[in-house]
Formats: structure tokens, sequence, C-alpha cells
């Protein structure tokens, strides 16, 4: 398995892996994805397996403390020296999953955070999932103020 930060032509690999991973309501669009890259292609993640994504993370970095829904579709929000790296999504394809394919990029996104003299990491989940990213440090901080796909979504922080 290959690790490396993304570039404008990974956007199709992106967003079929993306489209496999969550519902439509919560999935980001084509669109959407090709305004982040522009933005923090550093901040994605990607692992690949020979020439195929298989799993990414991704997200911006921001001076603001909690993530809100509008960073999700607003990437020219993202500040490169920004004190807080945001987690957008942790995707894995279903044929690769129980790997702890996404588990590595977790803790490599959290390392190159912490390189980079961040205060920490910010993400939301849904309830099922705060044991898992509590394995990696993060801490449950309650329900977000997050609407995303009308699903209830609880934030989690990493804080160095």
């Amino acid at each position: 398995m290959i690790i490396r930060t993304a570039a404008l032509d990974d956007l199709d690999a992106i967003a079929h892996v993306e489209a496999e991973c969550f519902p439509p309501a919560e999935a980001a669009t084509r669109e959407t994805f090709a305004g982040r890259l522009e933005h923090y292609a550093g901040h994605f993640w990607l692992m690949f397996d020979g020439e195929m994504l298989v799993s990414f993370v991704d997200g911006m970095c921001t001076d603001e403390r909690d993530l809100t829904d509008g960073m999700y579709s607003r990437p020219e929000m993202h500040k490169e020296g920004g004190q807080w790296q945001m987690i957008f999504g942790v995707n894995t394809v279903p044929d690769y999953r129980g790997r702890g394919l996404a588990g590595e990029l977790i803790r490599r996104a959290v390392q190159d955070s912490r390189e980079h003299g961040r205060k920490g990491l910010v993400l939301t989940c849904k309830e099922e999932l705060i044991r898992w990213y509590s394995g990696f440090g993060f801490v449950s901080e309650g329900v977000s103020q997050s609407v995303h796909g009308g699903a209830v979504w609880y934030q989690m922080r990493l804080e160095f």
C-alpha cells in the first residue's frame, strides 16, 4: 500500500470512493471535491493498492475551533496556517474494510498535523464511531451543530 497526498488528477477516483462509502445525502459531489483539491490537495491522505485508490481521509485547516457545515462546501475557507485540521471524510471501499487502512490514514493525518504545529484535529462522526475514534485519542464533545445529510453527528477533538 502506498500513501500520498492528492493531486487534481485524483478527482475521479476520490469521487468514486466517496460514492461507495456514503449515502447520497451525505456524500460530497465531484464538484465539491474539485474545489477542495484546488484549495487543499495537501490535506487529502490517499492510500492506494497498486493503481487503485482504496481509502482516503480529507479536510481543511482553519483557526475556527468547531467544524461547521459551511466548511464542507466552501473550500476557500481553508487557511494553510490554521490551528486546527478539520477531517471531513474517512473513506475505505467496502472490499478493503477491516484491514486497519483508515486507522493508518488517521494516524498519518495526526502525525502531519502535529509536525505542522497545529493545535489538533476535529471531526464529526455518528454515535457508533465515537469509540473507534476515541482509540486514536479523539474525545467526544457531544452532539455537534451539524445537520449534514440529515444525520445526528458528534464532534470529536484530538488536542495536542
